[in-house]
């Protein structure tokens, strides 16, 4: 942030924002210093912020067994806190905020007492509610901390949710932005149009579909809202596939930005770049088995980077899909320009250190 910048001010500018992994040791117990390098990776990648406790960090964190909620977002509050230091602007914190209202509300009260500055609330504990019911399980989770709304795909356990919703949630003063990731071109729109009705211009809009990256970022959405017409840009992205090559993705993000500004139309270029990353993100993300490998595709490609140990998840059952390591094989063979493994190479024991 600049001097003086809040992180609304932030999350309205636009930033690259991971969706953290979990760092497991092989018999599945947090590995606290892989844990801090990739924090440290992602913020001399040039992020501006990281999500934890997310899809990506695995929800498994909040079963009893692992009881791993706690200590990897008190970890992050310490890590981020020493990475601020040595930034030029400190780092958005964005905590996953999951369950039904009674546990949701906890884990955003404990959340912001580790000063977190938002909660990017999962409404997959809520599939059968009304959207009355819905707003008011946000309103109580923004008691405790500002919400980023969140529009995850039915396909990894999200709910469809409906223009109404959307239009009703703008209306939280406690809203700051949205991740937008239904994986579907006809409710991305919703949730921009409800936001542009609302006249809410404090709401920043944030890429969630890994599957349309540089299509989300170039797109100016145009409304006629009270007689005028109304563009609105998604300015960021809080991403899993971010998670991975995260510098490039800072390179990118700077790109859509120059380009949204200059208002000029997006070179052939840039889209084809985009229809790569898509490419890359159905191979990492496991989108021929259903996502099924989506978590351990992640972490084959940061083990591939030295960043991680292995591809180990809480849930023993998770793994890489038949083929999905080839299919990685053969996006990084014909896409070497997405990775960013030169710059991981030359840091990457820097980061690593206790």
């Amino acid at each position: 942030m600049k001097a003086g910048e809040t992180f609304r001010e932030v999350l309205r500018r636009g930033v690259v924002i991971p969706a953290s992994p979990l760092a497991l040791t092989a018999s599945r117990g947090l590995d606290e210093r892989r844990q801090r390098g990739l924090w440290r990776y992602y913020s001399a990648a040039g992020a501006g912020g990281i999500a934890v406790g997310v899809h990506t960090t695995q929800f498994e964190i909040r079963e009893p067994q692992h009881g791993l909620l706690r200590p990897v977002l008190e970890l992050a509050a310490d890590e981020f806190t020493r990475l601020d230091v040595r930034r030029r602007s400190p780092l958005v914190r964005i905590a996953g905020i999951c369950g039904p209202t009674r546990q949701a509300a906890a884990e955003a009260r404990l959340a912001a007492g580790l000063g977190f500055h938002a909660g990017l609330v999962s409404l997959a504990a809520l599939p059968h509610a009304s959207d009355g019911e819905l707003i008011r399980h946000l309103r109580t989770v923004a008691a405790a901390i500002p919400l980023v709304g969140f529009y995850l795909q039915p396909a990894v356990g999200g709910r469809v949710l409906s223009y109404g919703f959307w239009r009703r949630f703008a209306e939280i003063e406690r809203a700051v932005a949205v991740k937008i990731a239904p994986f579907n071109r006809y409710r991305t729109i919703d949730v921009v149009r409800a936001v542009a009705e609302s006249g809410r211009r404090d709401i920043a809009l944030y890429t969630g579909n890994d599957d349309n990256i540089v299509g989300d970022l170039v797109t100016p959405f145009l409304f006629r809202v009270g007689g005028r017409r109304v563009e609105r840009r998604i300015v960021g992205g809080l991403l899993g596939q971010w998670s991975v090559w995260t510098k490039k993705a800072v390179e990118l993000l700077a790109r859509c930005h120059r380009l949204a500004a200059s208002g000029g139309a997006a070179p052939v270029d840039l889209l084809a770049l985009g229809a790569e990353l898509t490419d890359a993100n159905a191979a990492v993300f496991d989108a021929a088995g259903g996502f099924a490998g989506c978590i351990p595709g992640i972490h084959e490609v940061l083990r591939r980077q030295g960043l991680l140990a292995g591809t180990w998840c809480l849930d023993r059952r998770a793994g890489l899909s038949p083929g999905q390591r080839g299919e990685i094989d053969r996006v990084l063979a014909a896409c070497p320009h997405l990775a960013d493994d030169n710059f991981v190479t030359e840091h990457r024991d820097e980061w690593l250190k206790d």
